[in-house]
């Protein structure tokens, strides 16, 4: 798919080692995601092979000859009556933050849900994440959640927010 200069093509496992790479960049920031330490490929390959094509793919976004970003549909909370409802993950590499990339992803996602079969649009945002609370709220996501003080990032417990967005 395209949009202007941006286009997102399915992640195939040659990807993942890039993926596992952007992901790793963000932990020390506490900011983006409650790991704590580096994971490596090995252990995000049963992640991988979760996101189908189709169903709950993973996109990459490739920038000056490298992958930029990553955006992954992942299913909620595992059970059947949930099937319609995803999570949206979103990572952009710092060099390529601030480039409309993430709202690139966020847009063409919300085109894809209906080919996906999903109705609802989830994001998992920790309270302190100012940009990424801003780009979901500016895609039309409502604060459905807010879970205080529930992850604890180096001494400072941190609050998560639920958002959510009907898109059928």
């Amino acid at each position: 798919m395209t949009d202007r200069a941006l286009e997102w093509r399915v992640a195939t496992r040659a990807d993942l080692p890039h993926v596992v790479e952007i992901y790793n960049r963000t932990i020390p920031s506490r900011v983006v995601t409650a790991d704590l330490e580096p994971v490596s490929v090995e252990s995000r390959e049963a992640w991988f092979a979760l996101h189908v094509p189709g169903y709950r793919p993973l996109w990459v976004v490739e920038r000056a000859g490298r992958i930029a970003a990553w955006l992954s549909f992942s299913s909620f909370y595992g059970r059947p009556a949930y099937d319609g409802t995803a999570e949206l993950s979103i990572y952009v590499d710092y060099p390529f933050q601030r480039q409309g990339i993430g709202r690139f992803l966020l847009t063409e996602a919300l085109r894809e849900c209906a080919i996906l079969k999903l109705h609802t649009v989830l994001g998992f945002v920790f309270g302190h994440n100012q940009p990424s609370l801003d780009l979901f709220e500016g895609h039309g996501f409502g604060r459905w959640g807010h879970l205080p003080r529930v992850a604890i990032l180096d001494g400072v417990e941190r609050d998560l927010v639920i958002l959510g967005k009907r898109v059928a």
